[in-house]
């Protein structure tokens, strides 16, 4: 049995636009969304790809993080998934320089 993390999450849907959510079971509900039993935004715009996860100790950070990134304009949120890919990115290249 897999472990509950409490997660905020972002997707891209089908016609470009972006969902944010929260979970405690991002593989359940990525699968819930694209099988069109997700969020009633997101069922006529599968499929959809999980582009940006945060994870958090409680439900509760976890919704306020989701209110937080609503709130954000589209350019907003597209700097926060560029910044967070530049992030891994950076990670990664980090990582296989220590090999």
């Amino acid at each position: 049995m897999s472990e509950k993390r409490n997660v905020t999450y972002m997707l891209r849907c089908s016609d470009g636009t972006l969902y944010t959510g929260w979970t405690n079971n991002i593989e359940k509900r990525l699968e819930a969304h694209n099988a069109g039993k997700g969020g009633k935004y997101t069922r006529v715009r599968t499929p959809v790809e999980l582009v940006y996860l945060e994870e958090h100790e409680s439900k509760q950070q976890a919704m306020s993080r989701e209110i937080q990134i609503k709130r954000l304009t589209r350019r907003e949120k597209e700097a926060l998934l560029t910044k967070k890919k530049s992030k891994s990115h950076r990670r990664e290249a980090e990582s296989h320089s220590k090999k």
